[in-house]
């Protein structure tokens, strides 16, 4: 029987960018072994921090852990600037991540409300508006906060289109052009 795929040419295994992101991506380049040695700070963090217990063996054996999940990360080649931004750093800490955690629990708030009292009004909303984020991290940042926002979810995303459901019109109108929006592009520029 003949190989269908013996006259294929060679695949390329070189990693591109696409253009448009390229300028981007040449911005954030730290080190490897500075993006390594932070995820795996990150990494022992977060052990630590779902453990809560510190004794020699625990701390032992989560640092142990934590260099066994960088060396199968660093294996599967996902330490990048956008597996693993640390290039957003203190801005997004201290600015994005609390403005998202307020708007986290107003949107709660408003479907709590609208739960438990029957005259407040509900009426689903597909929206669909173009985000000014330009690159994949971006998208993944904004569509991920817009989903993290109790009343709303976003449903598809593609470069230069969202289409989110939202629990009421109001919510709806809010999304194109909105802080979030504004923020999410922020982030990018960082």
């Amino acid at each position: 029987m003949r190989n269908p795929f013996a006259d294929a040419a060679p695949l390329n295994n070189s990693l591109t960018c696409r253009p448009e992101f390229s300028s981007v991506a040449q911005r954030h380049t730290l080190s490897p072994m500075a993006r390594s040695l932070s995820a795996l700070l990150a990494l022992f963090l977060f052990w630590l921090l779902l453990s809560g217990m510190f004794t020699p063996f625990l701390v032992t054996a989560g640092a142990g852990c934590a260099l066994a999940v960088l060396l199968f990360a660093k294996r599967m080649d996902v330490i990048d600037h956008e597996g693993h931004p640390i290039h957003l750093g203190w801005w997004a800490l201290f600015s994005f991540w609390p403005w998202l955690a307020w708007e986290i629990v107003k949107s709660a708030w408003d479907v709590t409300r609208r739960i438990l009292s029957p005259s407040l009004p509900i009426s689903p909303t597909l929206v669909e508006f173009v985000p000014s984020q330009q690159t994949d991290m971006g998208l993944v940042i904004h569509a991920n906060s817009i989903t993290l926002t109790p009343g709303t979810i976003a449903i598809e995303v593609e470069h230069g289109r969202f289409l989110v459901h939202a629990l009421t019109r109001e919510g709806a109108a809010g999304l194109a052009g909105s802080e979030m929006d504004r923020r999410c592009s922020g982030l990018e520029t960082r």
